[in-house]
């Protein structure tokens, strides 16, 4: 899977926020060695773009206190 830009263009969100989601999710991901990562062959922020875009991982802000 290459990142997924025709879903970034189409995305009607805030494209900052699925940007700094997907960073997070692939920190994530590396960490705890996904081996959804190591099936796919694919590059961590790729992978993780393409779940949040698939929304098989949600995201949410949390606000400061």
């Amino acid at each position: 899977m290459i990142f997924p830009l025709e879903q970034l263009v189409e995305f009607k969100g805030n494209i900052y926020e699925i940007t700094v989601a997907a960073s997070r999710r692939a920190y994530q991901m590396a960490k705890v060695k996904d081996p959804e990562i190591e099936k796919n062959n694919d590059k961590d922020v790729c992978t993780a773009a393409g779940q949040l875009f698939n929304e098989k991982v949600k995201y949410r802000i949390e606000e400061k206190k």
